[in-house]
């Protein structure tokens, strides 16, 4: 009943407009007359970013669930096209200070963690005495129990001193924070390369 009922009121609408159309606004009497409801007219809403989010937005979402074999192909490749079985690693070693397995070509990850370690307490102590400032003299680093050496004043011009409150690791050798001894070469002679 009510689809005919709608679909009586939209004849009635599209005969007033073409009467429109055709006489061009008809007087009071002649105009037809349609019974409708009408809805109440409500302020507008805020807007709000919930209102149309909701609960929440879902892009690009699968709708099927991928197959155990199409995993399995993607993982590992299939022997048609092309074959991705895990292959076994050869370049591991042992680590000759720590004994933990590393790449050849790449640092032991624990003697880095290490090493890594130190260096961030020697900063966090020379930014405790020094500051944030940009250092630029040398600082020479002293642990626990080890003295100056026996260089001349001019040597120790300018060069600040940090001490840390333990002794020195076995690892850490003192010659790692000194400058090279070894003189630049004067020599013009150029050596060729790429022989082989």
């Amino acid at each position: 009943m009510i689809p005919r009922l709608t679909h009586v009121m939209q004849l009635v609408k599209n005969v007033e407009r073409n009467l429109f159309h055709m006489f061009g606004y008809p007087p009071k009497e002649l105009a037809l007359a349609y019974v409708h409801e009408k809805k109440p007219i409500t302020s507008p809403k805020k807007f709000s970013i919930k209102d149309i989010v909701g609960d929440g937005l879902l892009l690009a979402v699968p709708k099927f669930r991928r197959t155990i074999e199409k995993k399995l192909k993607r993982k590992f490749g299939s022997p048609q096209y092309v074959w991705k079985m895990l292959v076994p690693k050869n370049n591991i070693k042992v680590c000759q200070n720590c004994g933990h397995h590393h790449e050849k070509g790449r640092l032991c990850e624990h003697c880095y963690t290490k090493v890594k370690k130190e260096t961030e307490e020697i900063q966090a102590k020379i930014q405790e005495k020094l500051g944030i400032n940009p250092i630029e003299n040398d600082v020479v680093v002293l642990y626990k129990g080890e003295t100056l050496p026996d260089e001349p004043k001019e040597f120790w011009k300018g060069k600040r001193i940090i001490e840390m409150k333990k002794e020195r690791p076995q690892w850490f050798s003192k010659n790692l924070l000194q400058k090279t001894t070894q003189k630049p070469s004067k020599s013009t002679e150029i050596k060729p390369t790429d022989l082989a």
